[in-house]
């Protein structure tokens, strides 16, 4: 596996952190979750859980890791600590900032004991800025961000979206970038480095399609933008029997085929008309769209090529053949586990063992790293 050479002391918990040590424990690194002995990370106490073990939450990604219960404010437990330490390859935190300089374990000070050290910080605002100590959770980022506010048209209150987007795609997966592109760095010159992640950096870095209008002087307004609702085009439509299904026909081609197969000619030239004629679209389609089933359109669309998709419920994902194909629900340790979505021709990743259990590899952990410090 790619990174079985790799060794990381993983200080974080609930879900930005552990989401990005996952995915390095995935491909082969020997996770160590460091966690304080009275209960550790919040998240296994979550509800539901799976028999009478940790939350279901908390072994969903916590897999392929281990965990050792350590004290970081006790002397012995440091320690402990430093002598795992010298063996590690890189460290991961998301305490706010100025804990771990508190603990005597930022990053100038262990760069001393571990040169090469690569030093992740996972943080709501980042390391510096007036923001830097304000608590924070997914909505507080995204909101600062501005994409909550788009989240909504003008008659509505903005819908919180039913993921953690700044948590895992604008905090997780920029810190596991940053953690490859170091390791590189110090596979070339030796060197060691610290990297500061921040969810608001990341949400901000997701605005790609928004904020150069803005920054030439276009008003971004959800109801007259292309991809937020203001085109037929590009509309969520809802069926008979209150179920939806969504169009993405932003080519020719495709919005052909759905003017055709819903029997509206008229409007495949209208593609690109003006946002009065896109409004009557809309109104006119949802009327022709509500006449049917969702099955029953489905069916009309399942050989046309029209970028046409059932909205799914949950219990229908997890049943679906192509994600069943892609292995993205499969069964380990008797629970099912959602899948690797990184696939890899010759070092694909692998779930080798379930989320470990409080303090679970202490003894294995800690003698070894005594004997060899």
């Amino acid at each position: 596996m790619p990174l079985s050479n790799i060794r990381v002391l993983d200080l974080t918990r609930l879900l930005p952190g552990p989401y990005c040590s996952m995915m390095l424990a995935d491909f082969g690194a020997e996770v160590i979750k460091i966690e304080q002995p009275n209960g550790g990370d919040y998240l296994r106490n979550f509800d539901p859980k799976y028999g009478n073990e940790d939350s279901v939450l908390f072994q969903s990604i916590n897999r392929n890791k281990k965990s050792v219960c350590l004290d970081l404010k006790d002397e012995e437990d440091r320690q402990s600590f430093l002598e795992l330490l010298a063996s590690a390859d890189i460290l991961i935190e998301s305490f706010r900032p100025g804990v771990m300089k508190n603990l005597g374990l930022d990053y100038d000070t262990l760069k001393e004991y571990q040169p090469s050290l690569i030093y992740c910080s996972l943080t709501g605002y980042g390391q510096t800025g007036p923001y830097k100590d304000k608590a924070g959770h997914d909505i507080n980022y995204l909101s600062t961000a501005g994409i909550l506010q788009m989240m909504s048209d003008n008659k509505k209150k903005p819908v919180l979206p039913s993921v953690q987007m700044a948590d895992i795609g604008m905090g997780a997966y920029p810190a596991v970038i940053g953690i490859l592109m170091a390791y590189i760095h110090r596979q070339n010159t030796g060197v060691g480095q610290y990297i500061d992640v921040s969810m608001l950096d990341g949400a901000v870095s997701w605005l790609h399609m928004l904020l150069p209008a803005t920054f030439h002087g276009q008003s971004m307004n959800r109801e007259k933008s292309l991809l937020y609702g203001g085109y037929a085009c590009y509309q969520i439509y809802e069926t008979k029997d209150r179920r939806y299904l969504s169009m993405g026909g932003l080519e020719d081609k495709f919005w052909s085929t759905f003017c055709r197969v819903i029997g509206k000619y008229e409007y495949v030239s209208q593609l690109h008309a003006s946002l009065e004629i896109q409004r009557e679209m809309i109104t006119s389609i949802q009327h022709v769209i509500k006449k049917k089933t969702l099955d029953e359109w489905m069916i009309l669309f399942d050989e046309e090529d029209a970028c046409v998709t059932a909205l799914q419920t949950l219990d229908e994902l997890v049943v679906d053949p192509h994600v069943a194909s892609r292995e993205m629900i499969i069964a380990k340790g008797g629970m099912k586990q959602i899948g690797i979505p990184i696939k890899m021709s010759e070092t694909p990743g692998e779930i080798r063992r379930t989320s470990p259990t409080l303090g679970e590899h202490n003894e294995e952990l800690l003698n070894r790293a005594k004997k060899n410090y």
